[in-house]
């Protein structure tokens, strides 16, 4: 009982609808943070951190041509698919949901905005096309 009440007190344990439920605008709006070291979209390449195209879905640590922490190879060894429930934890900590990984945004707060991203990535195809009528 303990483990889930403070898996829903860090916002761990949603819905299954929670992120469907995310609203894509203020994902994208909130997502412009991640612009100084992620790119998405048409011709995105690498920065600081990999291409977040088709992120949802794809293994982590696996895009190719970036860099990876042996802890983020090792998290993606163990976990086929970035899904909305692990990018919940990462978001919210990346340094807790993934030690030794090399990104350093200390992580969202707020749930809403974590689900709002959640709902954006979503959107993002691999081939940096967007299901979401928002701009980007």
């Amino acid at each position: 009982m303990k483990v889930l009440a403070l898996a829903l007190a860090l916002g761990l344990v949603a819905s299954g609808t929670a992120w469907a439920a995310g609203d894509t605008a203020a994902g994208a709006d909130t997502a412009r943070v991640c612009r100084a070291c992620h790119n998405w979209g048409p011709g995105a390449t690498n920065k600081i951190g990999p291409v977040l195209n088709g992120v949802v879905g794809r293994q982590p640590g696996t895009y190719a041509g970036f860099s990876y922490s042996s802890a983020m190879v090792d998290f993606g060894k163990k976990n086929p698919a970035w899904t909305p429930q692990l990018l919940a934890q990462f978001l919210h900590g990346p340094q807790s949901a993934v030690p030794g990984t090399k990104m350093t945004f200390a992580g969202f707060t707020d749930q809403t905005d974590i689900d709002n991203v959640i709902a954006f990535l979503q959107t993002l195809k691999a081939d940096g096309s967007s299901s979401a009528a928002t701009s980007q």
